[in-house]
């Protein structure tokens, strides 16, 4: 099962890796610092990646929707990812803490790509199939 895992969403998965990266390091100051919710941004693009970077990769392994997998691997599986990180944040870290505005623009990311997997990717990868 964790064999065809990795050979079926191996970009997920580094994608993953580096989002828990990110969430339990100390994050670098740049100059976006002072825009306010600049975070939030951040957290709303590297859901919204890992669950289009999860529909581009079954997409490419199916040949057809099995909306149940979808919805766990593609949307229930990405927020409860990032409920984790944020407890993981709280408990396991000195220099971050857990945000429900961090969950919220990370689910919201993760629902950003239905419409995106649904309606783009999957004509342009069905099409090349």
């Amino acid at each position: 099962m964790m064999k065809r895992l990795l050979r079926t969403y191996p970009l997920a998965i580094i994608i993953l890796i580096i989002i828990t990266w990110l969430s339990l390091g100390t994050p670098p100051d740049t100059d976006l610092d002072g825009i306010k919710g600049i975070d939030k941004v951040a957290h709303f693009c590297m859901y919204f990646g890992l669950a289009a970077i999860t529909w581009l990769e079954y997409l490419k392994n199916h040949d057809s929707l099995n909306w149940t997998k979808l919805a766990l691997f593609a949307i229930t599986a990405p927020i409860l990812f990032s409920g984790m990180m944020e407890i993981a944040q709280m408990v396991l870290t000195d220099n971050r803490q857990g945000e429900w505005a961090d969950f919220l623009a990370n689910s919201l990311g993760v629902i950003c790509s239905v419409p995106a997997g649904y309606c783009l990717l999957r004509p342009i990868i069905w099409k090349k199939k």
